[in-house]
């Protein structure tokens, strides 16, 4: 792997790629570290540690939300909008025809998702803006200063922030665009790994300042074991995958033979990525935050099942967790079989004339390759699944609480990095190929 970086910074326009992508990081973490006025850091930083979803919010804008920095948002609405146009386009007639037209059609569809990304990222910035203004800080002020949203004489700098936090998230979409398209990698993703990268040394800070190095040695141990093997296992699964042989058949035309060779269809153990771990954790954590609100509520009752609630989604609870699994497990069967219902595998072989060896092309080819599919997916939803509760279960056996293991973070720091060396890799493959044709 280090090989390849040497060998990339030795073929002049590749190395413009590489240093193209880490000037956009370094510009993006910049702007990452221009807070909005009035901003309690230290409070903020507190609240969201202890918060499953904000911590997922943080995850995705690059670490900008601790300080609510400009970029606070991050990446998050865009991803969002993505996803919600990936689930609807089966279901809506134009889309799906949208999606049958090739680079335009994708085109097409990539322009209404970042249409879809201001009003979602406009509702975000409210939301995060509204809680973080009644939620006080370690000196009891606000973590961020009441402005008195939509009130009277102060809805102007309410308005400057919300605009703000929304040009912030198309500002980094642009700057991910920007990287795909001049750089190495996906853009969005090396973002999103720009932040969690940047957040390591603080995390291992806090695990050799935190008191547990000294007092706990095996635990902390045992705590770098299950790190690693998690790294392992994540690179293992995403790699997994089931190749399935088609054979094309021959075709004469105009006198010349065409097909009559074997391919494969790699049917990947992880096909959903991280999404099923996005959508578990935004449900299960939406009912443990209405809780807190009604905590405050003046009706002895409310009070009472409000704050039984919160207590039974904790995070740190048996019960959360055991959900928290299945739900994980269940969305990604869910997801995977959306994504494979658009890709129209089936109707793509029988239009080229190839079929699966033993299996008849059509409606047969979709069952084999649906059961095939659901087979390898239990390998990957139980993986994924036992990945999400991980954190619990590593702070149950060693008992170090002062760094967690992100299941997110490291799906997203594996995945990415595996998938930018590939992207190297194969780059450099293009330009020795094109060298010894020359």
């Amino acid at each position: 792997m280090l090989q390849a970086v040497i060998n990339a910074f030795k073929i002049p326009d590749l190395r413009a790629k590489i240093l193209f992508t880490i000037g956009m990081l370094v510009i993006f973490r910049c702007i990452a570290s221009i807070p909005i006025p009035g901003v309690d850091r230290e409070g903020l930083r507190a609240f969201i540690e202890n918060n499953q979803l904000l911590g997922m919010l943080n995850l995705f804008s690059g670490s900008g939300l601790t300080n609510f920095s400009v970029v606070a948002l991050g990446v998050y609405p865009y991803i969002t909008a993505s996803i919600i146009m990936q689930l609807m386009t089966p279901i809506i007639p134009r889309l799906n025809e949208l999606s049958m037209e090739g680079q335009q059609g994708r085109n097409k569809i990539n322009q209404y998702t970042h249409f879809l990304t201001v009003p979602l990222a406009l509702l975000q910035g409210y939301g995060q803006t509204l809680l973080f203004s009644r939620q006080p800080g370690v000196d009891g002020q606000p973590l961020i200063q009441d402005f008195g949203l939509f009130d009277g004489d102060t809805w102007l700098p309410t308005v400057a922030i919300l605009l703000t936090l929304t040009a912030g998230t198309m500002l980094l979409v642009f700057i991910g665009e920007l990287i795909t398209e001049k750089g190495i990698g996906n853009g969005i993703s090396i973002i999103i790994f720009g932040g969690i990268v940047a957040s390591l040394p603080t995390s291992v800070g806090n695990l050799l300042t935190g008191g547990n190095v000294g007092s706990n040695v095996l635990g902390t141990s045992l705590f770098v074991i299950i790190g690693l093997i998690t790294i392992i296992g994540v690179v293992l699964i995403n790699e997994g995958q089931r190749r399935i042989p088609v054979h094309h058949a021959k075709r004469v035309r105009s006198g010349r033979v065409y097909g009559g060779t074997t391919t494969n269809i790699p049917l990947k153990v992880n096909s959903a990525g991280m999404i099923p771990l996005i959508f578990a954790v935004s449900i299960m954590v939406f009912p443990g935050m209405v809780a807190s609100f009604l905590e405050g509520s003046n009706t002895e009752w409310v009070r009472d099942v409000a704050e039984r609630i919160r207590l039974w989604l904790s995070p740190n609870t048996w019960p959360y967790n055991i959900v928290y699994f299945f739900m994980v497990v269940g969305f990604t069967f869910f997801y995977t079989m959306v994504v494979f219902q658009q890709q129209r595998i089936p109707e793509s072989l029988q239009r080229q004339g190839a079929f699966v060896p033993g299996v008849r092309p059509g409606r047969n080819t979709a069952v084999y390759l649906q059961r095939v599919l659901s087979r390898i997916t239990i390998v990957g939803a139980v993986f994924l699944g036992v990945i999400a509760i991980l954190p619990f279960l590593a702070t149950l056996v060693t008992d170090v609480n002062t760094l967690q293991l992100s299941a997110t973070s490291l799906l997203i720091v594996v995945g990415v990095a595996i998938d930018t060396m590939r992207q190297l890799e194969a780059q450099l493959m293009m330009r020795n190929y094109e060298g010894f044709i020359n």
